[in-house]
């Protein structure tokens, strides 16, 4: 049963109680009313149909509750998942065409395969590699470029494609003169009322009645014949369920696209579910929500819908509302499934600038630019990997994946500097009885015959000659020395190279009258030291358990042989 379920992980939603079913049922209702509009933002904001949104509201969203590890989870269109699919599609096919249509589903397909295959090989912890300071820097910019895409639409100005975004915008600002006037007015009014419900009546389905109000408003006043861009038919009924259109070429020039979302997607659903576990004191499992994740975008490739993802804003309205299981996920695709049954036509004349407004204000969950300056302060070089995934984001735009890209890869190269150059210091008796760093506290030698340095790193093949330098210039630097200690407290693991390196250094400090020894090494280390003989070689004598026990071994042992 246990096996059952981990592969069907639904199952732990049973048995049910009425108690459940009711909070979960209302749970679903209460986020169906925010998903609804939202998806129809969503669906604009990757440059499709509105229904292709609704679609992916639907299917999808009962896979990754089903599949995931987090029942409250709410899985469906977000934003940047959106913009993601838009930017990468945008450069091989023109908005508005089959192909370019084509092309969203078949990278949803992808997405989802990559984070299915991540899932089964238990790889969710290899995602770490994005490191949270370019993640900052990349949902920063792009929390502009969001913004600022949706000014054409606010504005009622076509807009320009070109594969420059920043041109892009810049042909905005210079053809204001033929903004269409009442279309500002209706994106303006949706801000400002969807900030004022957030701010006065936060437990009011505030984007519901706005979007209902402002599509009264739009049929009343006749923004269509004004010239102003609605939302229009959308087809009544369930989506049909076909194969994805795969295409060799196409899938191979969307891969690098494929790989981005699944990886941008989940950390984006991985800190929902942090969030989750820690409030519900429930436990997940980040590779099998890789999986839930990865199956919901794969239904929305053949429900013909968007690349999907944990929604941030409707998970936290569906914790708020005390969702037991993922059956609430259930509840709020029903309602959407009533919604594409009997109301779409209520939605016909729903303006653009409306939807364009519930992006705007959705960018406030994704606005954080003091943690750049956090990152800067707590590391440099973690700034600086923050800083530049910002501005190559900005720059590339719309290829913003080659920001997130560029900061991987710039975040894992200074990882690899660090480790090369780990701290490595002198030390010297403190008045407190430590071995601390001498040249900090400004701290006397030990003694004229031994000289103690501190490693903070392992012994690998990346910094072993780090380490001997560090030994050398100790060395050259005290031509008196008869002994050298190594702390070996900060080590915590030694390979082929620094066991070679050791030996090595042991018969040419030898050879120049000074011995080589060791403190406080750690078990790990020990054992690969004495499975190939370097015990031997450097002499058990000289392989002190503790600081303390090496200086009083040494001291006396110099005192008495000056």
């Amino acid at each position: 049963m246990n096996a059952a379920r981990r592969l069907l992980p639904f199952l732990n939603w049973f048995p049910l109680t009425r108690d459940t079913l009711k909070t979960d049922l209302i749970a679903g209702i209460t986020v169906a009313l925010l998903a609804i509009p939202q998806s129809l933002a969503y669906a604009q904001l990757a440059g499709v149909p509105a229904y292709y949104g609704l679609y992916a509201a639907l299917i999808p969203a009962v896979i990754g509750a089903m599949f995931g590890s987090s029942g409250v989870l709410s899985t469906g269109p977000v934003a940047m998942t959106s913009l993601l699919t838009a930017a990468s599609i945008s450069q091989l096919a023109p908005h508005g065409s089959e192909q370019y249509y084509s092309y969203v589903i078949l990278l949803a397909l992808e997405s989802g395969v990559f984070q299915v295959a991540f899932g089964m090989m238990r790889m969710g912890v290899l995602l770490n590699f994005l490191s949270y300071p370019v993640l900052m820097g990349f949902i920063n910019a792009a929390a502009i470029i969001i913004g600022l895409s949706q000014l054409p639409t606010i504005l009622g100005i076509p807009a320009a494609q070109t594969t420059h975004f920043l041109v892009d915008i810049w042909h905005v600002i210079v053809n204001m003169d033929s903004m269409h006037e009442i279309s500002l007015v209706f994106g303006v009014t949706a801000v400002i009322l969807l900030v004022a419900f957030k701010k006065y009546a936060s437990r009011l389905p505030g984007v519901l009645i706005t979007v209902a109000l402002l599509t009264v408003a739009s049929y009343m006043l006749g923004y269509e014949k004004m010239g102003g861009r609605i939302v229009g038919e959308i087809p009544q009924g369930l989506p049909s369920l076909s194969v994805p259109p795969l295409d060799w070429n196409s899938t191979i020039a969307l891969l690098p696209a494929g790989f981005v979302i699944a990886l941008i997607s989940f950390m984006e659903a991985m800190s929902s579910c942090k969030v989750i576990a820690i409030k519900t004191r429930t436990p997940w499992d980040e590779n099998q929500e890789l999986i839930g994740q990865g199956l919901a975008k794969i239904a929305a490739a053949f429900s013909q819908s968007i690349p999907v993802s944990g929604s941030f804003s409707r998970s936290a309205l569906n914790l708020s509302a005390n969702a037991r299981t993922g059956l609430s996920a259930v509840f709020s695709a029903g309602f959407v499934l009533l919604t594409l049954l009997f109301f779409t036509p209520l939605l016909h004349h729903l303006p653009k600038p409306v939807l364009a407004a519930i992006i705007i204000i959705a960018l406030i969950n994704l606005v954080d630019y003091k943690s750049i300056a956090k990152a800067w302060r707590a590391r440099g070089d973690d700034g600086i990997a923050a800083v530049v995934t910002f501005i190559t984001t900005l720059a590339f735009a719309p290829n913003i994946q080659i920001g997130i890209l560029t900061g991987i890869m710039l975040s894992l190269a200074l990882l690899l500097y660090r480790l090369m150059r780990p701290r490595v210091a002198v030390v010297g008796m403190h008045p407190d009885g430590a071995l601390r760093d001498a040249e900090y506290f400004h701290l006397d030698a030990l003694h004229p015959q031994l000289g103690a340095i501190r490693f903070d790193g392992s012994l690998f093949f990346v910094n072993v000659s780090y380490f001997e330098e560090a030994i050398i210039k100790l060395e050259r630097s005290n031509p008196d020395l008869k002994y050298i200690l190594v702390i070996g407290s900060g080590i915590n693991g030694i390979d082929a190279s620094g066991v070679e390196m050791l030996s090595n250094l042991v018969d040419r400090l030898k050879a120049g009258g000074i011995t080589l020894g060791l403190s406080g090494m750690k078990r790990q280390v020990m054992e690969v030291m004495e499975r190939t003989g370097l015990t031997g070689k450097i002499g058990a004598g000289n392989i002190f358990p503790t600081d303390a026990a090496a200086l009083d071994a040494l001291l006396p042992r110099l005192a008495s042989n000056p």
